[in-house]
């Protein structure tokens, strides 16, 4: 049976609905616009698979790389898009967010970058979107930041900084790399609680037991993809706590 066709809410989208889909549970407002990439060999091949009723998966749009953009899902309804995730203490993200994805091979394909049209496409939907809903700047993330480990995209290319200087997301210039003292992978105590307890009121999945453990490691990476992408290795130097503590200074 093919899925109703329906009016879009972003007006110069196309459509091509999506079967994959069902209501927000418990009524919830959507207060989160995460970004995913594709990581598939052709857009086209995406938009097939977020389309078709075997896949399982959806997102409200997908991002060409010409920057045509095609809606899937009523941004009323509940995509399935971010799967198992989490964010400020609550794990059903999908009842909560709009989800985008943006053609991109992504990490397969060695991070490609993404065009200019693409873009600028992609930043007038988000602008269009919250429009509509009370959405606020540190809500606007990566499918990498509520699924630290498992997920990668859209992956330290990604242009954040462009969006927020458009109005989308919450950014600061992050602090240079340099020296200091830094904190990896199998140390424990007093300074890596506090670590993570900045990560966990930021928004992050994370134990506060002072031990840095992978996962701990795996949410420092998710942050440096995301808010300070030169380096990605998953130590908390310097630039990367710096960057975390403004981050947590400028929130409402």
């Amino acid at each position: 049976m093919m899925p109703e066709i329906f009016k879009a809410d972003f007006e110069t989208a196309e459509i091509c609905p999506s079967p994959n889909f069902g209501p927000r549970k418990d009524d919830r407002a959507i207060d989160m616009l995460l970004l995913h990439y594709t990581g598939m060999d052709s857009g086209e091949g995406a938009q097939e698979w977020l389309c078709s009723e075997e896949s399982q998966v959806s997102s409200h749009y997908i991002v060409h790389e010409d920057g045509r953009v095609v809606q899937m899902v009523r941004e009323a309804d509940r995509a399935w898009h971010a799967g198992n995730s989490f964010w400020k203490g609550e794990e059903d993200t999908n009842s909560r967010s709009i989800g985008i994805e943006i053609v991109n091979g992504g990490h397969p394909a060695g991070l490609p970058d993404y065009p200019k049209e693409q873009m600028a496409s992609l930043v007038k939907l988000c602008q269009s979107i919250l429009s509509r809903y009370a959405i606020p700047a540190a809500h606007v993330l990566a499918h990498s930041d509520v699924a630290p480990i498992r997920k990668l995209d859209p992956g330290e290319n990604f242009d954040w900084k462009l969006l927020a200087q458009a109005g989308v997301g919450h950014w600061t210039e992050p602090m240079a790399i340099a020296g200091g003292r830094y904190f990896s992978e199998g140390e424990t105590g007093q300074p890596i609680e506090a670590l993570q307890a900045m990560f966990r009121l930021y928004g992050y999945r994370i134990d506060v037991d002072g031990v840095f453990d992978a996962k701990t490691k795996g949410v420092v990476e998710a942050f440096q993809r995301h808010f300070r992408p030169k380096r990605v290795d998953g130590v908390a130097d310097m630039s990367t706590i710096d960057t975390l503590h403004r981050l947590l200074s400028a929130l409402p």
